[in-house]
């Protein structure tokens, strides 16, 4: 089974290299690594290009783009200038980020997963945090979700979800758009892949309202939307996280933006989200 990973980079240069070495020694071996450095100013290049010296799987692609780190747009922008290099001869494609160590093994165990049926759609590990010199689940999500970090998809899965949107959210509509497609979701708690960067220390302030706008694209409803805003101010601990989640629902409903998902997808969407509220709750 031949791998491709696309990984966007920008000022990684404390962990890009743990990140390359661990999959350049993987039980099996990734067919092609295309690392994005997306407007670096740090050594982030060099690393990358000291690494494609010794390894001919490894390709550079140097982008420039804004600095502002909208969550979604940028790094999925960065993936596609990734995406239109690869050699497209692939039976899996992954999009990594740059400052995740795999466990070994990471890739053979996917493909094990992978080669068991055609209608496993995607797979993935957990990521795992530092926390008082031990390693620990980074636990912001639900146990039943790949993290945006680690996506690995079959390729007709990943062509039947229309690819990945540039849009905040996107780590969860191609989640939903694989079961729309009677694709299933494997996650591996036997992988822990060490994720040396908080999620979302380096977002910007000023996408705070876009996490409410992804739930009225994904249309999923006044009501869906404030369950789940609800549940993350629990979980963050955060009345302001709840409040925004509402306002940027609030406000996509009135300027109504392109949304990202059909009418029927988003039904589907709906009663798929209703379920998993019914079964927590009963």
């Amino acid at each position: 089974m031949n791998f491709s990973i696309i990984i966007p980079a920008h000022n990684e240069e404390s962990s890009i290299g743990l990140t390359l070495q661990s999959l350049v020694d993987q039980t099996l071996l990734p067919k092609q690594i295309v690392v994005v450095n997306d407007n670096s100013t740090d050594n982030t290049k060099t690393i990358v290009k000291d690494f494609q010296k010794q390894y001919d799987c490894i390709t550079l692609v140097n982008v420039t783009s804004s600095n502002k780190h909208l969550p979604g747009t940028k790094i999925i922008n960065a993936f596609y200038k990734g995406y239109e290099v690869l050699n497209t001869n692939y039976d899996v494609l992954c999009k990594f980020d740059a400052d995740l160590i795999f466990p070994l093994n990471y890739l053979e165990t996917l493909a094990l997963h992978f080669n068991k049926s055609k209608t496993i759609g995607m797979v993935a590990g957990y990521c795992y945090i530092e926390k008082n010199n031990d390693w620990v689940l980074e636990s912001i999500t639900g146990k039943d979700h790949i993290r945006g970090a680690l996506k690995a998809y079959r390729k007709d899965c990943f062509e039947a979800i229309g690819q990945l949107k540039r849009e905040m959210g996107w780590d969860t509509i191609d989640e939903l758009l694989a079961k729309y497609n009677k694709y299933d979701i494997v996650l591996d708690d036997t992988l822990h892949v060490k994720h040396l960067k908080p999620t979302g220390a380096s977002y910007n302030k000023g996408a705070k309202y876009l996490q409410g706008e992804a739930m009225y694209k994904m249309r999923y409803g006044f009501t869906l939307t404030l369950i789940t805003a609800l549940k993350m101010g629990l979980k963050k601990k955060s009345f302001r996280y709840f409040k925004d989640y509402i306002i940027g629902y609030l406000k996509a409903s009135r300027n109504k933006p392109e949304q990202l998902v059909s009418i029927k997808e988003g039904q589907f969407i709906r009663n798929l989200r209703w379920t998993g509220v019914k079964k927590k709750l009963f």
